[in-house]
């Protein structure tokens, strides 16, 4: 069936209930992000480049699994057995695998762990904070800057509340990283057998918290990342030094689940694009609005002009002309 395919204002109507939100204070920050789109829904100074402790691991794995660093052991050098702050307790000399050295970093937050790593993947410390640093270039993260790839505080370490988020973003988008952030328990395959629970709290008691990152020092307090999921809704929260987090997280995400729905813009299925011309969509566009935004989404088609009998075109989905997603459609001519 085949359907015209125009600007799509879409109008509704919703009760909403109050819910409390967070306050920033001063030198903190939070923000709430679509976890589809990465668009911004909520925040305090989401910008402002604040030490973010810990958090910076989640780049520290991602950047690690993507470098494809090759071996499914790592030997412990004496720097990363010896690594100042937290600790999976390596041994120097030891062979540990690498997907228990993942999950210490994860989930125990083992600052050795992220120095073994970094030792493998970059051939030094330096080496891989490069590789980070670079990868936060090309992922568009321009409010951060590494200079481990712990989160121990230096004054040149930093990065914001919305960059962090969009760490988590790119992240579970990658698979293997969305198993380790999401593991509530591991156990170690490895010489020195046990369990460990992840620190991220929510993880293992609130059913919407889905993956996440813990994080503290003194200079940036207490800093957290949650991925959550609930009816199809799925949110980034990150706060920089919030002393409540656990329960700043849990009313934040509450807040955007209640005011925000899911909107189908585009349903599967041909449209007739230009005379001679159909498009053909294979999944439904989905994004998370607010009422009063469905009016504000519009949808533009690129078609390319290579005359060829069969092609590919992008529908675009736009926010007050912002951008928010783009889909990949089969173009055929007649």
């Amino acid at each position: 069936m085949k359907k015209v395919l125009a600007i799509l204002m879409l109008c509704a109507s919703m009760v909403l209930m109050p819910i409390p939100t967070a306050t920033a204070a001063v030198n903190s920050s939070w923000v709430v992000i679509d976890a589809d789109t990465g668009r911004i829904l909520d925040g305090d100074n989401p910008h402002d480049q604040l030490p973010i402790a810990s958090l910076t691991k989640i780049w520290t794995a991602l950047t690690f699994i993507e470098s494809g660093a090759a071996g499914e052991e790592i030997e412990i050098s004496q720097r990363a057995a010896s690594a100042e702050g937290s600790s999976i307790y390596l041994e120097p000399g030891s062979t540990v695998p690498t997907k228990d050295l993942l999950h210490g970093l994860m989930l125990r937050s083992g600052n050795d762990a992220a120095m073994a790593l970094a030792e493998h993947a970059g051939g030094s410390e330096e080496g891989f904070v490069h590789l980070m640093n670079e990868q936060a270039d090309l992922y568009g993260l321009k409010d951060t800057h590494f200079t481990n790839p712990s989160g121990l505080h230096d004054e040149q370490h930093l990065s914001s509340a919305y960059d962090t988020a969009m760490m988590l973003y790119f992240g579970m988008k990658n698979k293997e990283f969305k198993k380790i952030a999401s593991t509530e328990q591991y156990t170690r395959t490895g010489k020195q057998p046990g369990v460990w629970e992840n620190k991220h709290r929510l993880i293992t008691s609130d059913t919407d918290a889905v993956a996440g990152k813990t994080g503290f020092t003194k200079a940036a307090g207490r800093t957290l990342a949650t991925y959550f999921e609930k009816n199809g809704k799925k949110v980034i929260v990150v706060t920089l030094n919030s002393g409540n987090d656990w329960n700043i997280h849990k009313s934040l995400s509450a807040k955007v689940f209640q005011e925000y729905s899911v909107v189908t813009v585009a349903k599967k299925g041909e449209y007739s694009v230009l005379p001679g011309v159909t498009a053909k969509l294979k999944k439904p566009i989905k994004v998370l609005l607010k009422p009063e935004e469905k009016s504000k989404v519009s949808s533009v088609m690129l078609i390319p002009r290579d005359g060829t009998q069969s092609s590919l075109g992008q529908w675009t989905v736009s926010l007050d002309q912002e951008p928010l997603v783009t889909a990949e459609v089969e173009l055929k001519r007649k």
